[in-house]
């Protein structure tokens, strides 16, 4: 692991290597991010109807996008903030701004169509 410290010690030539190798680190950690965010409730019919398919996204596309669930129920003041009056809303965020909005039961196809346009 490198840390400061061992950047002391090292020759300026491989001080010089290590900051550029923990610059990149931290520009990979900052990339765009494009996170799926379900809006749902445990009695909402549509909801668990959508389950195995939110599931089905979450293990294809993982480490690809981030997939959070709501529950709005237990979440109102988030809920209120994205301005979800029905359920299921999903919401697609590119660096935190809304570029996709899908209400309701959806083909995972038109899913999977609006994730990878963020993703581009």
């Amino acid at each position: 692991m490198v840390t400061f410290d061992n950047i002391i010690r090292l020759s300026k030539r491989q001080a010089k290597t290590k900051q550029i190798y923990i610059h990149e680190t931290f520009i990979n950690l900052n990339k765009i991010m494009v996170k799926f965010i379900d809006f749902y409730a445990d009695w909402c019919a549509p909801c668990k109807v959508m389950t195995p398919v939110i599931e089905e996204i979450r293990k294809e596309y993982e480490g690809k996008i981030t997939l959070e669930e709501i529950d709005v129920d237990a979440n109102q003041p988030l809920t209120n903030q994205y301005g979800v009056l029905s359920i299921p809303t999903y919401l697609i965020l590119k660096d935190d701004q809304e570029v996709g909005r899908l209400v309701g039961v959806n083909p995972k196809a038109r899913l999977v169509e609006v994730i990878n346009q963020a993703l581009a």
